[in-house]
This record gives structure tokens, C-alpha cells and sequence, in this order.
């Protein structure tokens, strides 16, 4: 059965996928450069993943493993609210770099997560 976290913005401003998508690829960009001060390919295992597009998905895309280890990660837009979707065939790594970027893309779009667990992560500020 696939598992989806939600993150739903506290802001009035809309989402979009270009934002979610300029938010991952600034993603990878600071792993690489963490990367590069470490003489180390870490970008490569940071974000293991190549972005997909399909020509006809409006409102979602998906991320591609590039090894055997990371499979798929789904993130779609639904009512204003982004989800982060685990298909049934998605390995233990799949979730782990699901959860991080979950987390990653909550704080950076001031939105409150529900993880794949069902737990509650508020990262609006007090």
C-alpha cells in the first residue's frame, strides 16, 4: 500500500511545483558544494535521484532513483497542499530520503508536515 506525507503551507502564498522544484535543486546544490568542501562526492549520495517530468502530469512529478538502493519518490499538488507519495515498490531508502526531504521542503515553505507515520511536524513560527 503507498504511504504519502502532506505539508500544507500556514502562508497565504500558493504553491507551485516550479517553487517545489527550484526548492530541490537548490537542495541538491548545497549538497554538492558540502560535497566539494569535503573532496567528496556527496552530492551524489545527498540526493540519489534524477527529477521526471511527464508530459501530460500537471500537478506532479517524480523523483527516479539512480541506483538500485532509491526506486521512486511521487510529490504531486493537491488543494494546496503537497504530497510526497512512497509507491508500494519503494525500498527502505526511498522512505529515509522521503522523510529528509520532507522535512527539508517544511521548513523551507513554512508549512506543517504529516509524516509518513502519521506524526505531526509544526514548523510555523511562534
Amino acid at each position: 500500500m503507498p504511504q504519502s506525507a502532506y505539508l500544507t503551507p500556514t502562508t497565504d502564498e500558493a504553491l507551485s511545483l516550479d517553487h517545489v522544484k527550484s526548492l530541490l535543486t537548490y537542495y541538491m546544490d548545497i549538497t554538492s558544494k558540502t560535497g566539494e568542501q569535503l573532496s567528496w562526492s556527496y552530492g551524489n549520495f545527498a540526493f540519489p535521484y534524477s527529477l521526471v517530468e511527464k508530459a501530460e502530469s500537471g500537478n506532479w512529478f517524480y523523483l527516479k532513483g539512480k541506483n538500485d538502493d532509491f526506486r521512486t519518490i511521487v510529490i504531486g499538488i493537491i488543494n494546496n497542499t503537497l504530497q510526497i507519495v512512497l509507491p508500494d515498490y519503494s525500498t527502505h531508502g526511498d522512505k529515509a530520503k522521503a522523510n529528509e526531504l520532507s522535512k527539508f521542503l517544511a521548513t523551507k515553505l513554512k508549512a506543517d508536515l504529516i509524516l509518513f507515520n502519521g506524526r505531526k511536524m509544526l514548523y510555523t513560527k511562534k
